[in-house]
């Protein structure tokens, strides 16, 4: 998990909107999208490797990944969530 203090300075390189945690039910979401082969990053590149964790804007439409214990904070590297049903609903 990313530190408390580093979450606190982190922020979205697009919109610079602040980021939070993602919860398990959209990562499990994203990682059954990853087994069907059907999740891409917006590059447009199938994202093949499972998700442990990620930072979701908080608008909730884009999650970065942590690879590694490291936040990836490149935007063609986010992948869209906001048609994930708890990328909106759910609130930490």
């Amino acid at each position: 998990m990313v530190d408390a203090e580093l979450l606190k300075l982190l922020c979205c390189p697009e919109t610079h909107q602040p980021l939070r945690p993602a919860d398990s039910l959209l990562l499990e979401q994203l990682n059954g999208r990853i087994a069907t082969k059907g999740l891409s990053n917006r590059a447009g590149r199938a994202v093949a490797e499972r998700i442990q964790e990620g930072l979701v804007r908080a608008d909730g439409k884009v999650l970065y990944p942590i690879r590694n214990g490291i936040p990836v904070m490149l935007v063609d590297e986010s992948i869209l969530v906001e048609d994930q049903p708890s990328a909106n609903n759910h609130k930490p």
